[in-house]
């Protein structure tokens, strides 16, 4: 059998890798599924030991070049095949599905992993099932040492991503107006942007999948605010079989549907503050972020990750002509990620 030209590492336990997973299901791109840590996964190792990780096969049993980070791997398999874009042909409207697709990657994860490490019923269902994507048949003393490791490392680590008492209530209510958007809008169109899927999907997806379909406490929510949110995760996870028709299927940047401006908002009352404070706290070299979300003050040690991602942010709008960044600020304006770009 010949090697599809893609292959991708990852986990069923990580967002990223599912986002990714499902990109390459949608884009119909020959791939093939490397657990990580599986005699399959036989892609070389990345300088950042994360996932997912994609191989791009080199037609003589190795690899021409592996990469990690789910954003530019999707810019890199959009210059590599054509077809079934998730970009947009508008400059501006690809400019905004990029923005939402950021605050599903840096902020709708922060509830993802809060869910999953914070209650009782959701950490001994992930400490107990996480373990096993390494291998299935480890003995069983070894599967209740890795239960015990996995959740002292992984709660220890809540604070990190900003997971903690104070911040709680930000972070779950921004979970619920997440789902109550969802609800609305689902009710009208199949995706974010329109009849078709683009990055914000994909990025939604991969973050929504384990607080919908796996932990049990966001699990319930999703049951009792968006029911269509939870239906809609399933589809997402393969969407080989939808039809695309050329370039079309996309909203008109004037015509976005209102609740897509809702999700702006949601992005700039919580997103936009905390990655702005995020970069000015990496800029001082301050120890602690702070900034003010729904009148609450959030708190939490500034990431340099995210410092990138509002460069790149800033760097795909100046990269925009005049004309589409004017169209741009028409949209933001009064939504709150308008900051993001000052």
């Amino acid at each position: 059998m010949t090697e599809p030209e893609i292959v991708i590492r990852g986990a069923h336990s990580s967002p990223y890798s599912l986002k990714m997973r499902a990109v390459l299901r949608y884009r119909q791109i020959p791939h093939r599924w490397a657990l990580r840590g599986s005699p399959v996964d036989d892609l070389p190792q990345t300088k950042v030991p994360v996932i997912p990780a994609l191989g791009w096969t080199d037609g003589q049993g190795g690899y021409s070049h592996v990469m990690t980070d789910s954003s530019p791997q999707i810019t890199k398999l959009e210059e590599d095949f054509a077809g079934r874009s998730l970009v947009p042909s508008d400059p501006a409207l690809a400019f905004i599905d990029f923005l939402l697709e950021d605050f599903a990657d840096e902020w709708v994860t922060k509830a993802m992993y809060h869910y999953r490490w914070t209650y009782e019923a959701d950490i001994e269902k992930a400490g107990w099932l996480l373990p096993l994507d390494a291998n299935l048949q480890m003995p069983d003393d070894v599967h209740a040492a890795m239960h015990d490791g996995i959740i002292e490392r992984q709660v220890g680590r809540r604070a990190l991503v900003g997971s903690t008492d104070g911040n709680l209530p930000i972070i779950e209510g921004s979970y619920i107006t997440l789902l109550q958007i969802l609800q609305d809008h689902l009710g009208r169109h199949d995706f974010v942007l329109g009849d078709r899927p683009g990055r914000v999907d994909f990025a939604l997806y991969g973050q929504l999948k384990p607080m919908l379909w796996w932990d049990p406490t966001p699990m319930a929510l999703g049951v009792e605010h968006a029911p269509r949110a939870v239906n809609w995760i399933e589809r997402v996870d393969d969407l080989s079989w939808i039809a695309v028709d050329g370039d079309n299927g996309w909203f008109d940047l004037d015509g976005l549907d209102d609740s897509v401006n809702a999700l702006l908002k949601e992005a700039g009352h919580t997103y936009a503050p905390f990655m702005i404070a995020n970069a000015a706290a990496l800029d001082s070299g301050a120890d602690e972020m702070r900034c003010e979300i729904e009148g609450i003050t959030y708190r939490q040690a500034p990431f340099g990750y995210q410092g990138k991602c509002l460069t790149w942010l800033r760097e795909a709008y100046a990269a925009l002509g005049a004309e589409d960044q004017a169209r741009v600020d028409d949209v933001l304006a009064g939504t709150g990620c308008e900051a993001l770009l000052a």
